[in-house]
């Protein structure tokens, strides 16, 4: 009994260890869905207080960041089940390639007929996530 205590007591301690916060990190979305063509990216936004994996530095929690935009579609634009992703990194030029090559898929000359939509930050906004209790 002592030892299954003394287990419970370590492992939420293992799971915070593998993730470190950093100040900030740069980050953008995308939603699409499979039933139309419209997408949407949001801009480049700095996030502060964000923390990422110790190991490879990538964003811990991006699914909470995809579920932010996903409920933003839904509840204030009326677009149920968009697909999000989030890219980020600790580095806002890396980023920006990273958003620039996705947009060169969507918008451009070799792009299908995609209705590419923006979603200004004054409109949404990430709001960090804590990754301690996880």
């Amino acid at each position: 009994m002592a030892l299954a205590i003394l287990l419970l007591a370590v492992v939420p301690q293992a799971a915070t260890a593998q993730n470190i916060q950093v100040p900030q990190a740069y980050m953008f979305g995308f939603a699409a869905s499979f039933n139309d063509s419209t997408v949407f990216f949001t801009d480049i936004q700095q996030v502060d207080s964000v923390w990422v994996t110790k190991k490879k530095g990538f964003l811990a929690g991006r699914s909470n960041y995809a579920y932010q935009l996903r409920n933003y579609c839904e509840q204030k634009m009326d677009l149920p089940k968009r697909t999000c992703v989030v890219v980020s990194s600790l580095k806002r030029k890396e980023v920006e390639k990273k958003y620039k090559k996705m947009m060169k898929k969507y918008v451009g000359k070799k792009a299908k007929n995609y209705d590419v939509r923006y979603i200004p930050s004054s409109d949404f906004k990430f709001e960090a996530v804590d990754m301690n209790s996880n």
